[in-house]
C-alpha cells in the first residue's frame, strides 16, 4: 500500500538517478580530484576533466527533466483552474507563476479558489507558504 503523501513527505527521491547514477559520479569526482592533487600529471588532469564533465552532465539532464515536468504541471494547471476558478478569478490565471502553479497543484478543486487570491496577493509569497496552507493534500505520485 502507498504510503499517504503530505506535506511533510512529498519530496521525491529517483533511486535510480539519486543513488545509481549522482552517488557514483560523486565518488568518482572525489577520487579524481585525490588523484590530482596527489601528483599533476596529463591523466590525473583529465580524469578530473571528465569526472566534472559528468557530474554537469547529470545535473544538466536532471534539471531539464524537472523543467519539462514543470511544464507539463503548468499546463495541467491552467487547464485545472479554468474548470474550477469562478469566472471572476478567471484572468489570474495568467498571473500565476509556474512556481505558484506547481505549489498549487496539491490543492482540492475546492481549495483552489480560495487559494489562488491569497497568491496573486502576495499573502502565499513561496512555495512553501502556498503548500503549508492546503488542507486536502492530493497526492502526486507520477513526478520525475
Amino acid at each position: 500500500m502507498t504510503q499517504e503523501q503530505t506535506l511533510r513527505n512529498h519530496t521525491r527521491v529517483v533511486p535510480m538517478f539519486h543513488y545509481g547514477v549522482f552517488l557514483p559520479l560523486l565518488a568518482n569526482l572525489i577520487w579524481s580530484i585525490a588523484r590530482f592533487s596527489s601528483g599533476f600529471t596529463g591523466e590525473a588532469v583529465i580524469q578530473l576533466l571528465v569526472a566534472v564533465a559528468l557530474i554537469l552532465m547529470a545535473l544538466s539532464l536532471r534539471a531539464q527533466v524537472l523543467t519539462v515536468q514543470d511544464r507539463v504541471i503548468r499546463l495541467e494547471m491552467r487547464l485545472r483552474l479554468a474548470q474550477v476558478l469562478p469566472a471572476s478569478l478567471q484572468a489570474s490565471i495568467a498571473q500565476l507563476s509556474p512556481k505558484q502553479l506547481v505549489a498549487l497543484r496539491f490543492a482540492s478543486d475546492t481549495e483552489l479558489p480560495a487559494l489562488v487570491p491569497q497568491v496573486i496577493g502576495g499573502e502565499l509569497a513561496t512555495q512553501k507558504a502556498i503548500k503549508s496552507q492546503i488542507k486536502d493534500w492530493q497526492a502526486d505520485f507520477l513526478r520525475a
